[in-house]
């Protein structure tokens, strides 16, 4: 049998929870479909310590499971398992994980953006011992140290600035001879005293038993692997958008991302809402993307409640 929800979310980042809990604070009793690897991108990151309310800073993973209590508590059903299709065609839509099937009246899409990574050998081993996917995130922990920074676009100029202000020195790798990052951004970064450039550069591994030590780099033209002492590698090669799942249904951006109303979270499909970094290729900060959540649930609230009066 085929059961019907007023509201089901699907994933479980900040974005994912926070709608949840304000979803069942409204009595909508969500269901939430938080994933097999739930949590989002903040289970990769050890030390939060940007997120308000911990003056202490708080362990990404920790953050994630309070999180998932606090919706709980107010009875959001959460179930560890991912949507593995959904039909937005019609309402009610309908959302299948695995062989289950539910209805729901409203769809709130938080299944984040994951971040690219290089795949070189131990990369995902020091991912949190000096591997970042981001700077405003672990920036801080690297004060006076030597980093790394890969990739030639707005992110990489953006990250590597942002760094300065802790790091003592940042060393862009790109793998061609010119960025495509914007002229301004490009400008700002070349114009920093502390950041210099890597040219015609690929990183083939991340060295280091316990923590970053260094990087083994291959110059694409020679060919020649020489061996870089770093204290931190940061990846800036961009972020890829969970929404393979809505291709065809949902408008997208041409990255992928899926296209709000905003200041709502309306997508293009009335009773369909996305918070998080699935549709935020700028900020994709914990705190902004619980504060998407929040929104994300209250327009779905004011839909049904419209809805509601309308059919009176």
């Amino acid at each position: 049998m085929t059961e019907q929800r007023n509201v089901v979310i699907l994933g479980s980042g900040p974005a994912g929870y926070t709608a949840a809990l304000y979803a069942a604070r409204a009595n909508l009793k969500p269901l939430v479909l938080k994933g097999l690897e739930a949590g989002g991108q903040l289970m990769l990151t050890t030390d939060v310590e940007n997120y308000p309310g911990f003056p202490d800073g708080i362990m990404g993973p920790e953050l994630m499971e309070a999180m998932e209590k606090q919706a709980g508590r107010f009875e959001a059903e959460i179930v560890a398992q991912s949507a593995t299709r959904v039909d937005l065609s019609e309402r009610p839509f309908r959302v299948w994980a695995g062989d289950q099937e539910w209805q729901a009246a409203t769809v709130i899409v938080a299944t984040g953006a994951t971040a690219k990574w290089l795949n070189v050998p131990g990369e995902e081993r020091l991912r949190g011992r000096g591997v970042s996917a981001c700077a405003t995130c672990d920036g801080f922990f690297f004060r006076d140290r030597d980093l790394v920074v890969v990739g030639g676009g707005d992110t990489a100029m953006e990250e590597s600035n942002f760094l300065t202000k802790f790091a003592n020195k940042v060393s862009i790798v790109h793998r061609r001879d010119e960025f495509r990052a914007s002229k301004i951004m490009q400008d700002r970064a070349l114009s920093n005293s502390k950041v210099d450039v890597i040219w015609d550069t690929e990183v083939d591994e991340v060295t280091g038993e316990d923590a970053v030590t260094g990087v083994k780099l291959r110059n694409v033209r020679s060919g020649d692997v020489t061996d870089f002492a770093t204290d931190g590698v940061f990846m800036a090669i961009g972020h890829t958008p969970n929404t393979q799942l809505f291709e065809g249904q949902l408008e997208l951006t041409k990255t992928g991302y899926i296209v709000i109303e905003e200041p709502t979270t309306r997508t293009s499909v009335p009773g369909v809402f996305a918070a998080g970094d699935v549709s935020d290729s700028i900020y994709r900060q914990a705190v902004t993307a619980a504060g998407q959540g929040c929104k994300s649930a209250m327009d779905a609230e004011r839909f049904l409640e419209h809805e509601a009066h309308a059919g009176r």
